[in-house]
């Protein structure tokens, strides 16, 4: 059987937090799903080795360039594009009448949908969680997982000489927005009170613009850096195992967090100024939030009252 799941959100983390629906649809028709997605989801960077995901078809369309898949001509190309597969079923993940239409011109027979003209307001987790009980009566309140082999994993032991008697610790110091990326003087200070008292190694995740290259330089020129490999060179593919490795993962809101967490890396997610959900998705996650909140939202701007000590303790909680 050939289904195809739509997925059109942006970001790598609205692409993972998916990934329990897509599985438990893998599981309910014994078959392997495909995947329309945007390119900003970077799904083949990470879903390549997921054994539930099949194909990853790129949705060619944003707001800004007149790609292959933009307006009406973009419309009938999806639609050829979509029909050489011969899928059986698809499922939409979202309430456009755009996609139902691609979706039936394209001839595959069975269309499961959110409803449409539903959009505004819609819960990133409640509303795909209604949506399978209701039409496909599956349950799911299992976490993301993204699976990868072990070969890779122990060329990246050997490779960044990772000894598995100390504490490895993926700091995912980079993110999407400035509001969203906790002071390096914060890291800094985590990093000093974790080494006092473990043996630790420290992987810095970060993107390659200007704001974040200045928080990963800030460490690197610290007193630690010594003991910090930064990652800003690699691709995601190529960091997957490289967290895999690790004990555990420090992140601000980021692709780093929604990564970790679905390789079963135990991470705290730093919450600084968006809602509390995409910190807390997952029994992985452990949200911190900023001092003298009850809980965060977009706006909330509370980067520089994240506690470093709280992120101390609760390392303490989570490695003892």
């Amino acid at each position: 059987m050939k289904i195809l799941a739509v997925q059109n959100r942006m970001g790598i983390g609205d692409t993972i937090i998916f990934l329990p629906y897509i599985k438990a649809l893998s599981k309910k028709f014994n078959s392997r799903i495909s995947l329309l997605v945007k390119e900003s989801s970077k799904a083949d960077q990470y879903l390549y080795q997921t054994n539930y995901i099949d194909k990853i078809i790129l949705l060619e369309r944003d707001k800004k360039n007149n790609n292959r898949h933009s307006g009406f001509l973009g419309s009938l190309n999806l639609i050829k594009d979509i029909k050489k597969y011969n899928f059986d079923k698809i499922i939409i993940l979202n309430s456009s009448l755009r996609f139902y239409l691609i979706a039936k011109f394209s001839g595959i027979p069975e269309v499961y949908q959110y409803p449409l003209f539903k959009k505004i307001n819609q819960h990133i987790i409640d509303a795909p969680k209604k949506f399978i009980k209701d039409k496909l009566n599956l349950d799911v309140n299992d976490d993301p997982e993204i699976q990868i082999e072990g070969k890779s994993i122990s060329q990246s032991v050997d490779k960044f000489q990772i000894n598995k008697n100390d504490t490895n610790i993926l700091l995912g110091i980079g993110g999407s927005g400035s509001t969203k990326r906790i002071p390096a003087a914060t890291f800094i200070r985590v990093i000093e009170k974790i080494s006092e008292i473990k043996k630790c190694k420290f992987f810095l995740a970060t993107g390659r613009n200007s704001e974040e290259q200045a928080l990963l330089n800030e460490i690197l020129v610290s007193k630690y850096s010594n003991l910090c490999v930064p990652l800003d060179k690699f691709s995601i593919r190529e960091t997957l195992p490289i967290i895999k490795s690790c004990d555990l993962s420090i992140c601000n809101d980021s692709s780093f967090s929604h990564l970790s967490s679905a390789l079963g890396i135990k991470t705290i997610t730093l919450m600084a100024d968006t809602p509390l959900i995409y910190g807390s998705y997952s029994s992985k996650m452990f949200p911190i939030i900023p001092d003298g909140e009850e809980t965060v939202t977009h706006n909330t701007l509370g980067k520089e009252k994240i506690s470093p000590q709280k992120i101390f303790d609760k390392i303490l909680e989570i490695i003892n």
